[in-house]
């Protein structure tokens, strides 16, 4: 052989064998997922749209609805038929997935139906829940999760957000509608015309409800006046809405003073240790103009005016000292269809996110920080720290429970 066709070697190199990479499927199970009709606490709400179901089966799962469960959204058994999902007419099917996603917190009648490791999203009421209710629901040994404590990756709470911002922009539609003469109101234009004064608006709390009151209060025209006792709040609210505001801390005086002008006034603060307080007395209600109105949007957590006493949906309004007061807890359920779709664009990726996680809750959990905040309870463990104080019942980290099992 000619030598300079003979190969050649050098010693300095140095040769490895590689390993052959193949391509190949993890196989995943497919997650059963329930979505129950609501029929308690006032609720209209669905927590997934026909679209958001489509998208979840398409990827291999299976979502069975119950007749009607959308139908207070506008979503009828055929948009969920034709989207993929199995419409049922037995609650008790529904209860056999794998995971329940709920708009109202679980009732009496479904606590029968819960079955041992199911994950169910659901809200959680705090100040209508009982010893006896939670010791159920321990007792069940699920996975709860609190809607309202989910975090995304910035570390907010989307779904709170996103009712928050509907309850502000349809506060102020509900108290444009009870000004009108078509409610027995004064017959005021909420923004008024030119050489006619707008309507003055009180809003109390300057968080994320207050900021979108005071947008659509603007946006109509209306004169506005924002109290708050941080000032980080209404430096912030100033700064979003994009205009000058009036805004004063809580100060008694200038609170009544403000009130005594005011065709509405909205109540938005946020809870203290789970409790609004109540910053407008009775007294400063009585001197209210006569046929004002009052939106207690803070009425799920108690409330911040004296007078305000719980209403509901069909019949949402009373009157004090000529004052007409709008009560109703779950206020964004009065716009069921746009809040159903806030829920779903929420919900959506975070369940297909979990279906597309292999393995049990625990790898979900563990690797779903969102979701691990808002577990208040596990497999007959609770570990909510708020509830197990409230109510006396010892506090297990989830943490810990997790690396154990992992």
């Amino acid at each position: 052989m000619d030598a300079r066709n003979k190969p050649v070697i050098n010693v300095s190199y140095s040769y490895n064998p590689l390993e052959e990479t193949l391509e190949y499927d993890i196989k995943k199970k497919a997650v059963f997922i329930g979505i129950p009709k609501e029929n308690s606490f006032q609720e209209n709400r669905i927590a997934l749209t026909p679209q958001a179901v489509a998208v979840i089966v398409n990827n291999g799962n299976r979502v069975v609805v119950e007749h009607h469960a959308g139908i207070a959204s506008s979503f009828s058994d055929k948009d969920y038929s034709e989207a993929g999902a199995e419409i049922v007419y037995d609650k008790k099917e529904i209860f056999n997935a794998d995971i329940i996603l709920k708009t109202a917190p679980i009732n009496h009648d479904e606590l029968e139906l819960l079955k041992e490791g199911q994950m169910i999203f659901s809200p959680i009421h705090i100040p209508s829940l009982t010893k006896e209710y939670v010791k159920k629901c321990i007792d069940k040994k699920i996975i709860g999760i609190a809607l309202g404590n989910i975090k995304d990756d910035a570390g907010n709470y989307p779904i709170v957000r996103s009712m928050s911002q509907i309850a502000g922009v349809f506060s102020i539609q509900i108290a444009s509608k009870y000004l009108s003469n078509n409610h027995s109101g004064n017959g005021i234009l909420l923004g008024g015309i030119a050489g006619v004064p707008p309507a003055n608006v009180v809003i109390i709390g300057a968080g994320m409800v207050g900021e979108y009151a005071t947008r659509t209060a603007l946006g109509c025209g209306a004169q506005v006046k924002v109290f708050d006792n941080s000032i980080y709040r209404l430096m912030r609210l100033q700064k979003t809405v994009g205009q000058m505001v009036y805004t004063s801390v809580i100060d008694p005086i200038q609170l009544a003073s403000a009130l005594e002008e005011a065709d509405v006034a909205i109540g938005a603060l946020k809870p203290v240790k789970g409790i609004v307080p109540m910053v407008v007395s009775e007294q400063m209600i009585e001197r209210m103009r006569s046929g004002a109105v009052i939106i207690d949007v803070s009425i799920d957590n108690g409330g911040c005016f004296e007078t305000s006493s719980l209403t509901s949906h069909e019949d949402p309004t009373f009157e004090k000292h000529g004052v007409v007061h709008y009560c109703v807890p779950n206020i964004a359920s009065g716009v069921s269809r746009t809040a159903s779709t806030a829920i779903s664009n929420i919900l959506m990726p975070l369940i297909l996110s979990c279906t597309n996680t292999v393995g049990s809750a625990n790898h979900i959990l563990h690797n779903k920080p969102g979701l691990l905040a808002a577990t208040y309870m596990y497999k007959g463990k609770m570990t909510s720290k708020v509830l197990s104080q409230k109510f006396d019942f010892k506090f297990t980290d989830l943490n810990l429970i997790l690396s154990s099992n992992l």
